[in-house]
């Protein structure tokens, strides 16, 4: 399979000098879309998401399945009802914050994190590793998350990914 288009519905609600999405823009690893009509359909990480993101959801083919879509949007605003985007919807499992805004916080990735995440657990971890060097703390989320990262990419479908997530939701 080919790399992963990169697509963000960009909301611009919270503070551009701190957005991973526009970041990712400006040196063309992502697209930004203004509206929930010009984003593409693609597989959607969704925190709403009823299905974890496995390696299966790679091994389609079609536009659904060679894209990754992201909402960019501020934590505080971020509801079910922004998620109406077109695609495959998928949650992504328990990983904590390598970012400074939320460093160490469960399940409170910003977009770079959660493409770089759903890129390992697809297992195209150089491609998230060339989009995470663009941060100086971009290796910080590869390293806290290192060992559940590499669980999730061995997993054979959904089922086995919640499996792997709930050894790390039992420590916590």
């Amino acid at each position: 399979m080919g790399e992963y288009g990169l697509h963000v519905r960009y909301e611009g609600d919270d503070d551009p000098d701190k957005c991973s999405a526009r970041k990712l823009a400006r040196f063309d690893l992502a697209e930004l879309h203004n509206s929930t009509l010009a984003t593409p359909p693609g597989i959607v990480l969704n925190p709403f998401a009823e299905q974890a993101l496995s390696p299966a959801d790679g091994q389609g083919s079609g536009a659904r399945h060679d894209r990754l879509v992201a909402l960019d949007c501020s934590w505080e605003t971020a509801e079910r009802e922004a998620f109406d985007l077109e695609g495959i919807h998928r949650s992504l499992p328990f990983l904590v914050a390598g970012n400074p805004v939320n460093y160490g916080t469960a399940f409170e990735l910003n977009t770079v994190e959660a493409f770089a995440a759903a890129l390992c657990i697809l297992g195209e971890r150089e491609h998230a590793e060339r989009i995470l060097s663009k941060f100086t703390w971009g290796h910080t989320f590869l390293e806290l998350n290192e060992e559940p990262l590499r669980r999730y990419a061995e997993c054979a479908d959904s089922t086995e990914v919640l499996a792997v997530q709930d050894d790390y939701l039992v420590e916590e």
